[in-house]
């Protein structure tokens, strides 16, 4: 009896040897990783290794939840099954999906992968929400995903936009989801308002680690409202799409949070970010933005502009030339940006001509014809325009009526002319302060091109509005950090120095300086009937044109030889 017992027990021994090793090999041989609700977690996602997201022991009070995981650039997938299908998984560098919980359940999975050669760098977190909190993109009807938290970011030159789709109320577990289309009171989804957030990640800084920690303040409700911009509120009868000014080579992170003003409860989206360039490129890729002919350029106007910023009183022509250059050049890249499609380096040649061209007509102007009102109307126009979009430039240029193109140019313009108006009884102090203001800006595009400043949007943006027919409705907003602090620290400098400079040194010489014409014509008639003077007795141009060039032909005569050249006869 007792071998029998010792039997059973050995038995029963080995099957359980037998069940335990088979449990820690399924455990080995699958590769997951456990997430706790609201913390942030850092992985890295190779393409031979997919990877399971396991998050347990979730509350009974939580209704949904959205798992978000975000890299710097390279593509990753996160979906519901091993297998991927268009409305169960999304893919990309800032991605989504909402899990609506069934009733008792306290454990989700998600599968996680990337088809990118090299490991990708990723954090990842799970948010819980509540049934009286509404869901992010419960109303979609655009995009694959069945609900869809995702805001999908698009850029160009121009502008960057971003699209999400409808929120929905909130429900129980187990509970049928409102309607989204049907009836328009209170007790329906258009009730939700959306406010859209906007971040900006430290300027010239392109590292990994910088953004995967700053998307961490943008990810949940309370986070987002306190350290990003809120930029704009809509309504359900507003169409989902809002449009920002592009910011090459900076990032930005945009979120959106849905708020129920009925229960006073939030939800935020899944936060999306962008540099406006890519990191893959050969050429002109985020490392590298400037181009060599915009350094050139821009360094060369650079200069022109520091010796107008203090000599341009002095040197009139010069400072004509530059104004003429400035003034010409503006329109000429705006027309031929609009209505041909050559390449960049060649506009900005042509450009460069054309200014040329411009400045030597506005010296030559008042060379030889003396007129002031033209010169001084260019001058005091260019002042104006920059005066009209530093004024644009404050946060006064994203109201919504300027976003009215009539508008915007009407006010624009108004501005630009006030200034000559204003300036009209002392041309001297208007001449001086645009030399200072618009020869020292002059430097804040040469460092542009060189490393980001936020300064050079104050035209730039302008000229977008010029050229693009959308760019009415883009924010433009920009940050305003260390680097911008320097670089206006600069400016200021080098403007209020050749402003004082200059009005010190020409307090009291004569403006505007003579006709040059007329003295040219005053000192050839002294000339003519001066016997006494020595330039008196100068033959005309023609005779010394053709006395020069009689000497240059005798330089290519062979010299002729002295004494006999015949033999003697015997």
């Amino acid at each position: 009896m007792e071998l029998a017992w010792l039997l059973v027990l050995a038995v029963l021994a080995s099957e359980r040897r037998e069940a335990g090793g088979a449990e820690t090999y399924g455990n080995a041989s699958k590769s997951f990783l456990e997430f706790s609700v609201g913390k942030f977690r850092y992985f890295k996602l190779n393409r031979s290794f997919p990877e399971e997201a396991v998050l347990h022991h979730i509350s009974s009070n939580v209704t949904f939840l959205i798992f978000q995981i975000h890299s710097q650039y390279q593509n990753t997938t996160v979906s519901f099954s091993r297998t991927l299908l268009p409305n169960t998984s999304g893919t990309g560098n800032d991605r989504g999906l909402v899990f609506i919980l069934r009733p008792e359940q306290s454990m989700c999975t998600w599968y996680l992968e990337t088809v990118d050669a090299e490991p990708v760098q990723n954090v990842a977190i799970p948010l819980s929400y509540s049934e009286r909190d509404p869901i992010p993109g419960g109303c979609n009807l655009e995009f694959d995903l069945d609900i869809d938290p995702n805001l999908y970011l698009d850029y160009n030159f121009f502008e960057t936009t971003i699209k999400f789709a409808p929120a929905n109320l909130g429900y129980s577990r187990g509970a049928d989801p409102p309607p989204c289309d049907i009836g328009m009171g209170r007790d329906f989804r258009w009730r939700l308002q959306y406010d859209v957030y906007q971040y900006f990640l430290p300027e010239n800084d392109l590292t990994e680690d910088v953004l995967l920690q700053h998307l961490q303040k943008m990810a949940q409700v309370p986070q987002v409202k306190a350290n990003a911009v809120k930029v704009v509120t809509l309504t359900a009868n507003d169409k989902t799409v809002v449009s920002f000014s592009t910011l090459r080579g900076q990032g930005v992170i945009y979120n959106v949070i849905v708020w129920d003003p009925f229960l006073n409860t939030s939800a935020a989206y899944v936060p999306a970010h962008t540099y406006a360039c890519s990191f893959e490129a050969v050429d002109n890729n985020c490392a590298s933005l400037g181009r060599l002919s915009t350094k050139v350029f821009f360094t060369l106007f650079a200069l022109l502009g520091l010796f107008i910023c203090f000599f341009g009183h002095r040197f009139w022509k010069t400072e004509l030339f530059f104004i003429g250059f400035i003034f010409l050049g503006f329109f000429f890249y705006i027309l031929i940006t609009r209505l041909t499609s050559i390449k960049y380096d060649v506009r900005l040649l042509l450009t460069a001509i054309a200014g040329s061209i411009g400045g030597t007509f506005l010296v030559a102007a008042w060379w030889r014809f003396g007129i002031l009102t033209l010169c001084m109307l260019c001058i005091g126009l260019v002042l104006g325009f920059f005066v009209s979009t530093m004024t644009f430039f404050t946060p006064l240029g994203n109201l919504k009526v300027f976003h009215d193109d009539a508008v915007f140019w009407v006010i624009f313009s108004c501005i630009a002319i006030l200034i000559p108006v204003i300036f009209m009884g002392c041309l001297r102090i208007m001449n001086i302060l645009t030399c200072g203001v618009i020869g020292s800006y002059s430097v804040v595009l040469a460092i542009d091109s060189y490393m980001y400043t936020s300064l050079s949007y104050i035209t730039l943006n302008v000229l977008r509005r010029a050229l693009n027919m959308d760019f009415h409705r883009a924010f433009t907003n920009v940050p305003f950090q260390t680097n911008d602090f320097i670089v206006l620290a600069t400016w200021g400098m080098l403007a209020v120095s050749g402003i004082t400079l200059q009005i010190g040194r020409e307090r009291r010489q004569p403006f505007p300086p003579p006709h040059p014409y007329k003295l040219w014509k005053q000192e050839r008639e002294r000339r003519i009937t001066n016997i006494l003077d020595p330039s008196h007795h100068i033959p005309p141009l023609r005779e010394r044109l053709y006395g020069r060039l009689t000497q240059i032909k005798e330089l290519f005569q062979k010299e002729q030889l002295a004494g006999e050249r015949t033999p003697l006869l015997l």
